[in-house]
């Protein structure tokens, strides 16, 4: 066993800070340290198990801890796990858990904690839509264990005792460690979950062992943290307590936040560029890896026909004006995009992709030229809808497209819905045409590019193609993944599943004495430990 610390294993500074929140030189605390932010959509589960968005994983972050966590660059610090072991061969990590974590009723944190939830991860009864996470660690047994052909205790995870968890994969993964901070991979209380049932998520029942403790969870309105005293770094703690509102509507959050009734919300589509005129200490925009899509039902029971031909697929991604979505109706320095995985993730290489080269004006004749060998037009207009959930900048991006797409003779139904009802009808392929974002798990193309492979949980559209299965398993035990990475998006280029739209930035406002809200993380995971105010 070759023994690597966690400082030499994961290449981390030690300049940076470690643990919770560092107040920095010349910083004075103000006397009020409570945080309230916007989230759009209401908070589907508060289990690490189970959660599969965005906003619902920044409150994992807060609740539970998992066995790393982020800095504010990115870069891996101790969590629950101080340390860990890699054997020779790569595919075996041990992981040294620190003796002072605990759950916020004082059990004590151990490796059994980990093996649980990883073990309900993956156990079919569980029903996550997260259990390929498993798979894609390539946790050994996990794929049999996630389609039922092996017991669960099978999974390649065990705990050796009370404070070392050993992993053992099916072939070396060199960013097995970033995939760690992902919220499915968190521990759970496994009397507690056992004693309530599916209630052991709600206020009160709720047992973690982060940073925070669920004080008030009203669905649709509110979620309410105050601080765990039981957490082990809780004396580096600063923000007492953090409360997310629930506003659908960009506006009205932006007139609360101005009212001095957030302390951080998004920015309206098209409203940045007067915004940082007017506020520049607080509008900001910077790389987020996420990307957002129009995803198309290809299942072969409940898609459209029309959208099985390949062709009428591409004549709706060609006639997409890309460059006045994100120069004239979002204007928060978004990106164009005519792939799926995120431009700046590491190690990605952007392959040539033939359309991405394209005027606008090449890409509609195209488009026009594409849909009428389909047999559609002007004169025989092809009938689709897009659903979309409640947000108004899904909204005006719907309204552009159903303009591009007039003109090649589409006529599209936009159809606006909760963010609830709009996941589960693309769980259930109950859809044509899907508004959809992907923000990276962790930051390496596959978790962009696993997501369209046959055994994904998130394939909703229903794409499926062997050679692109084969690309992205052959990926995982490649020395060097980029040229295969590159060949999946081409096949996605071609066979078009999606039409990608833009990738995105987090374009926010942010009080100007909040601090510890790592904006530089590509990947924007934040935690209410790192953060603190300061004094006007």
């Amino acid at each position: 066993m070759n023994k690597l610390l966690l400082t030499t294993a994961l290449g981390l500074s030690l300049a940076l800070p470690a643990f919770a929140a560092e107040v920095q030189p010349g910083d004075t605390l103000a006397e009020n340290q409570e945080y309230t932010y916007r989230v759009l959509d209401a908070i589907k589960s508060m289990d690490p198990q189970i959660n599969t968005d965005v906003d619902g994983a920044g409150i994992m972050r807060s609740l539970f801890e998992g066995l790393y966590n982020e800095d504010q660059v990115g870069g891996l610090v101790p969590g629950v796990a101080t340390s860990h072991e890699l054997s020779d061969d790569k595919t075996t990590y041990t992981f040294h858990l620190r003796d002072n974590a605990k759950w916020s009723n004082g059990d004590p944190v151990t490796a059994n904690d980990f093996v649980y939830a990883w073990k309900r991860l993956a156990d079919p009864a569980t029903a996550s839509e997260y259990a390929w996470y498993m798979e894609l660690m390539q946790v050994v047994n996990a794929s049999e264990v996630v389609a039922g052909e092996k017991p669960v205790d099978e999974l390649g995870v065990k705990a050796v005792d009370d404070h070392t968890l050993e992993v053992k994969i099916t072939a070396p993964l060199p960013f097995f460690p970033k995939m760690l901070t992902h919220a499915s991979t968190f521990p759970v209380n496994q009397k507690v979950v056992e004693a309530h049932g599916d209630k052991w998520t709600d206020a009160g029942n709720l047992v973690g062992n982060g940073a925070y403790v669920l004080k008030e969870h009203i669905l649709g309105e509110k979620v309410v943290m105050e601080r765990n005293p039981m957490y082990w770094d809780d004396a580096k703690t600063i923000i007492t307590k953090a409360t997310a509102l629930t506003i659908n509507d960009e506006n009205a959050a932006l007139t609360r936040y101005l009212a001095g009734e957030l302390d951080r919300t998004d920015v309206p589509a098209g409203q940045y560029p007067r915004l940082e005129a007017e506020l520049p200490d607080e509008a900001n925009s910077v790389p987020q890896s996420c990307s957002y899509i129009y995803m198309f039902n290809l299942d072969e029971a409940k898609g459209p026909e029309a959208l099985k031909d390949v062709n009428v697929r591409k004549a709706l991604s060609y006639a997409i004006d890309r460059d006045i979505i994100v120069n004239n109706v979002l204007q928060g320095g978004q990106a164009p995009s005519y792939n799926w995985t995120h431009a700046s993730t590491d190690g990605f290489e952007m392959p040539e992709i033939d359309y991405a080269s394209w005027s606008q004006a090449d890409r509609l004749a195209k488009a026009k030229e594409l849909l009428a060998e389909a047999g559609y037009g002007p004169d025989n207009p092809l009938d689709l809808t897009l659903n979309y959930n409640t947000s108004e900048a899904h909204k005006k991006i719907a309204i552009a497209v159903q303009q591009f797409w007039k003109g090649i003779g589409v006529n599209l139904t936009l159809n606006n819905m909760e963010w609830k009802v709009h996941t589960d009808k693309m769980q259930n392929q109950d859809f044509e045409i899907a508004r959809y974002a992907w923000c990276g798990d962790y930051n390496e193309a596959s978790t962009y590019l696993d997501l369209f492979t046959s055994y994904s949980g998130h394939n909703n559209g229903k794409f499926l193609s062997a050679d692109y299965d084969k690309l992205l398993k052959d990926s995982k035990t490649a020395e060097n993944p980029a040229p295969l990475y590159k060949e999946a998006e081409q096949i996605l280029a071609a066979e078009m599943p999606f039409a990608p739209i833009y990738q995105y930035t987090e374009v926010e406002m942010i009080k100007p004495d909040m601090r510890g809200m790592s904006l530089n993380n590509l990947m924007q995971n934040w935690y209410v430990k790192d953060m603190y105010r300061v004094a006007n």
